[in-house]
C-alpha cells in the first residue's frame, strides 16, 4: 500500500470587511421656513395703501385740470353749449370760430346760430341801401363790445309776435336787447319790417 501525500494548498488570505465607521445616511434638505403671516399681512396692507394713494392722486390731478379749464371758460355761462367750445366773440366774417357775430342781431354760440330776442338790427350783407349797411356795421361793433364786456348767458327761447323763435341773451345778467336799443344800434322787435334807409 502506497501512501500519497496531498500538497498543502493554503487558502488565500482574504481581507475581512468591517462595517464602515462613516455613516452614510441620506442627506436631508431643510424645509423652507413657514411664511410669517404677520409680515404677509403687512405686505398686503402696504399694497392696498399704495393703490389707494394712486387713485387719490389720479382724482386730484383730474380735479386740478377741471378747475383750470373752468377758470379759462368762466367768462361764459352758456346753457346747452359745450364748455370746450366757449371763447371770446369775434366777427364771423373776419375771424370765424364757434362764437361770433353774424349780424347786428344774429350771433353764433358754440357753433349754433341764433337771433337775439327782443330786438332787430339793420343788415350788413343783405342791406337795402348804403345807409342800412353802415348802420348794420355799427350795430355789429356795438354787439361785439357788449358780448365781450361781461359774462354771457343764454336765456329762454322767445316766440316773437310774428311767430319767429328767438333767444334771450344776457350779459352780466342784463338783457342784451336793452342796451342795443338804447344806443340806437337796434330797435324793438315788433315783427314789422323796418326801414333803415330813411333818416
Amino acid at each position: 500500500m502506497r501512501l500519497v501525500s496531498k500538497h498543502w494548498n493554503p487558502a488565500p488570505k482574504t481581507l475581512g470587511t468591517r462595517p464602515s465607521r462613516i455613516r452614510r445616511d441620506p442627506l436631508l434638505v431643510p424645509a423652507p421656513p413657514a411664511p410669517d403671516k404677520k409680515s404677509e399681512w403687512k405686505s398686503i396692507e402696504w399694497e392696498r395703501r399704495f393703490a389707494i394713494a394712486g387713485i387719490v392722486a389720479f382724482a386730484f390731478a383730474i380735479a386740478v385740470v377741471a378747475l383750470a379749464f373752468s377758470a379759462v371758460t368762466a367768462h361764459f355761462d352758456v346753457s346747452g353749449a359745450s364748455p370746450a367750445e366757449l371763447q371770446r366773440f369775434g366777427s364771423c366774417k373776419n375771424e370765424g370760430g364757434p362764437n361770433c357775430v353774424l349780424d347786428g342781431d344774429t350771433i353764433r354760440v358754440a357753433g349754433e346760430q341764433m337771433e337775439i330776442a327782443g330786438m332787430i338790427a339793420p343788415r350788413v350783407e343783405a342791406a337795402s341801401c348804403g345807409a342800412e349797411e353802415q348802420r348794420g356795421a355799427k350795430a355789429v361793433n356795438q354787439l361785439l363790445q357788449l358780448l365781450n364786456g361781461g359774462k354771457v348767458t343764454l336765456g329762454q327761447k322767445v316766440r316773437e309776435p310774428d311767430g319767429t323763435v328767438r333767444r334771450t341773451v344776457l350779459v352780466n345778467g342784463r338783457d342784451l336787447a336793452t342796451p342795443m336799443i338804447a344806443s340806437g344800434a337796434a330797435r324793438e322787435y315788433t315783427g314789422e319790417k323796418q326801414d333803415w334807409c330813411a333818416d
